[in-house]
C-alpha cells in the first residue's frame, strides 16, 4: 500500500481554512451636535466596529428608555442622561466635553445680526430647536440671560436642522453649538455670543445596561488624551 503524505498547506486546503473571528459592533447614539467628531472617534477606535446613530439628545433618550438597541450613549445635556439612568438603562456616566453656543447667520450676514438682541427685530426668520432638545433649553436660557424674546418661526428636532435651514436660506438666523457653525464652513456664517449671555453645554457618556465589553473601551477612548484631541479639533471644550 502506497501511502500519501500531504504537505501541511494541503492539509489546511483540504479541511478548509479557519475564518477569522467575526469583528464586534458597538452601537453608539449620539446627539447631533457630536456627528463630525464621534464620526473621527469611530475611525480611530481599533478593537471594534462603531454603528452611530446620531440624533436630538432627547430623542435619543427616549428611544433608549423604550428598548432601542444602543450599548453608549452621549448626550448633549445633562437632563437627558438622567432619563436614561432613571430608567435604570445607566448608572455612571461622566461629563466628557463641552460646547458654547452661537448665532449662525447666512454667509457674509446680510441681515446684520450682531447680538441675541437683534433676534427680536421684526420680519426677522428665527429657527431654533424645540424646547425639549438640548440645542433648545440652552437657546432659552441664553434668552432668558439676555433679556430677549424671539418667535421662532420653527423649533427643529437637533441642532444640525437649523443650520440646514440658515445655510438653504429659509431662516435669517438660530441659535446653535459653536462646533455646528464650525463644521457648516462656508455655507454659514457664525456671530459670537458674550460670555455674560452664553450658556456651557455639558456633554455627558455612559455605558448602557446590557453592554458588551468593547462598550466601554469605547468611552474610555473618548475619555482618553487621544479622543479629548480629536474632539478639540472639532472646536469641543474639555470636560
Amino acid at each position: 500500500m502506497r501511502l500519501l503524505t500531504l504537505a501541511p498547506a494541503v492539509l489546511l486546503a483540504a479541511c478548509g481554512s479557519p475564518s477569522p473571528a467575526a469583528t464586534p459592533t458597538i452601537q453608539v447614539f449620539a446627539a447631533a451636535s457630536l456627528t463630525d467628531a464621534f464620526k473621527a472617534e469611530a475611525a480611530a477606535f481599533h478593537g471594534a466596529r462603531v454603528q452611530l446613530n446620531f440624533g436630538g439628545s432627547s430623542t435619543l433618550a427616549a428611544q433608549i428608555t423604550q428598548g432601542a438597541p444602543a450599548e453608549v450613549f452621549a448626550s448633549a445635556d445633562q437632563a437627558s442622561m438622567q432619563r436614561v439612568v432613571g430608567a435604570g438603562q445607566a448608572a455612571a456616566h461622566a461629563v466628557f466635553a463641552t460646547n458654547r453656543l452661537q448665532l449662525v447667520v447666512g454667509p457674509g450676514n446680510p441681515k446684520g445680526i450682531h447680538s441675541l438682541a437683534d433676534l427680536a427685530r421684526p420680519g426677522l426668520v428665527v429657527v431654533l430647536c424645540a424646547p425639549a432638545v438640548p440645542c433648545g433649553a440652552y437657546a432659552a436660557q441664553a434668552l432668558g440671560k439676555a433679556g430677549v424674546t424671539v418667535h421662532p418661526a420653527s423649533q427643529e428636532q437637533d441642532v444640525k436642522a437649523v443650520v440646514t435651514k440658515v445655510a438653504l436660506g429659509e431662516a435669517d438666523a438660530g441659535i446653535v453649538y459653536q462646533t455646528d457653525v464650525r463644521a457648516a464652513g462656508r455655507a454659514v456664517a457664525g456671530v459670537e455670543i458674550p460670555a455674560g449671555e452664553n450658556v456651557i453645554a455639558e456633554y455627558p457618556i455612559a455605558v448602557l445596561k446590557g453592554a458588551g465589553p468593547q462598550a466601554a473601551a469605547f468611552v474610555d477612548f473618548v475619555r482618553s488624551s487621544e479622543g479629548q484631541r480629536i474632539l478639540a479639533g472639532f472646536g469641543f471644550g474639555p470636560a
